[in-house]
């Protein structure tokens, strides 16, 4: 059996993690355009849909990166998501009118579509069934460490030299991750066969039936909510240090992946996904509270409720992402899973996009606490439908009762 440590720092792996660390390096850097849009004058509305574009062209992308990725291979797409998220970070620094930033961030999605499948199922064809849970939650920290370090260094950066460095920045960033890319190599070569058609069209429908879908798309509904909204009504509240936000939401999926990610695997995927759900929606519920009870120029501290509210999140990312991912590859047939993986990707980015863009016009027309109050609600409701899983304790299980 390959050790632990033989996965970890074997050269494609850790090649792997190194070039989807400065790929979302890039791409994290722009969780902070909310407050380049609300600077150029656009609302939340604007913001919604600028941002909700990045997800829109994720949803029509992903399904076709899934169904082609076998034909064509892991390596082309890797090379076409890095090529088109350099272009676009570059692009940004000249751009300042609302429809070409939306064009712009609809590149960024189709370019993460394109290199996130690819390099996710790539990382599946390095390692053993036994280790998949545990391997995806380790892969996963190098964006989470971005994810981390890319809004406070963008805070920083803007704050003193503007948001055409951040820009620069993204784009350098964006060029080093396709220059690593270039080095990579397809574990599986491409097939020759397969590509979209009637029957990939029907086990996809039938796929999208499945409860896990249904618990993902919960989960980019309240990422991508809180990701589109929290720096707009963080300034709006005077909260200066928001990357402290972004720091310990990636410093509690780090935590729980380096120190329980093995439950994955151990416990079960159920065991897992059921609390992180509880745990997520409860981190809207502070947000909520806190735009009921907090008005703008009080004296309450409000930066602690945003740094317990992204470590909440955090930590329900830490656990969901790969146990639910975990879950889909162990009841997907291999022929099938780069189909499946599109399937899943873009469900959970109807959710970000849904938040984005419907949330946007909630805030502006009802306010923060109408929003915020929904959201939490509506995730409520999400941790609730996770009751009716119905998976074993362990892969050998789950494919026995997805057979």
């Amino acid at each position: 059996m390959t050790s632990t440590q033989d996965i970890l720092w074997s050269g494609p792996f850790a090649r792997t993690m190194l070039t989807n660390f400065f790929f979302f390096g890039s791409l994290n850097g722009f969780v902070l355009l909310p407050l380049y849009v609300h600077q150029l004058g656009g609302s939340e509305a604007a913001i919604g849909l600028v941002q909700g574009s990045y997800s829109a062209a994720g949803i029509l992308c992903q399904p076709l990166v899934g169904a082609w990725i076998d034909r064509v291979g892991r390596h082309f797409f890797m090379i076409l998501g890095a090529t088109l998220l350099t272009v676009s970070c570059a692009a940004f620094a000249a751009s300042s009118a609302f429809p070409l930033l939306g064009l712009l961030r609809a590149l960024q999605g189709a370019g993460y579509s394109a290199f996130f499948v690819a390099n996710y199922l790539h990382v599946v064809d390095l390692v053993p069934h036994e280790r998949r849970g545990w391997a995806l939650g380790i892969y996963g920290l190098s964006g989470l460490l971005s994810t981390s370090l890319a809004p406070l260094a963008g805070e920083f950066v803007i704050r003193r030299m503007g948001f055409s460095w951040l820009f620069a920045g993204a784009a350098l960033f964006a060029g080093a991750s396709l220059a690593l890319v270039f080095r990579m190599r397809d574990v599986q070569p491409p097939s020759l066969t397969g590509g979209p058609g009637l029957e990939a069209v029907r086990q996809g429908i039938v796929e999208l039936l499945h409860l896990h879908m249904g618990l993902m798309f919960f989960f980019g509904l309240g990422t991508g909510t809180i990701f589109t909204f929290l720096p707009t009504f963080a300034e709006r509240l005077g909260v200066t240090g928001l990357g402290l936000f972004y720091t310990a939401y990636a410093g509690a999926a780090m935590l729980v992946r380096v120190a329980g990610g093995v439950l994955i695997d151990t416990r079960g995927r159920r065991a897992v996904i059921i609390p992180s759900m509880l745990v997520q929606a409860a981190a809207a519920s502070i947000l909520a509270m806190v735009a009921i009870l907090v008005r703008p120029g009080s004296a309450v501290p409000v930066l602690p409720f945003l740094f317990a509210t992204g470590f909440m999140a955090g930590g329900a990312h830490g656990f969901l992402y790969p146990a639910l991912s975990a879950l889909l590859m162990d009841v997907t047939p291999e022929r099938r899973r780069g189909s499946a993986i599109g399937t899943f990707n873009s469900v959970y980015l109807i959710g970000t996009a849904l938040g984005s863009i419907a949330f946007g016009y909630v805030a502006r027309g009802f306010g923060y606490r109408v929003m915020w109050s929904a959201l939490a609600l509506l995730l409520f409701a999400g941790f609730l439908a996770s009751l009716r899983l119905r998976v074993g304790h362990s892969p050998h299980q789950l494919a026995t009762d997805a057979g």
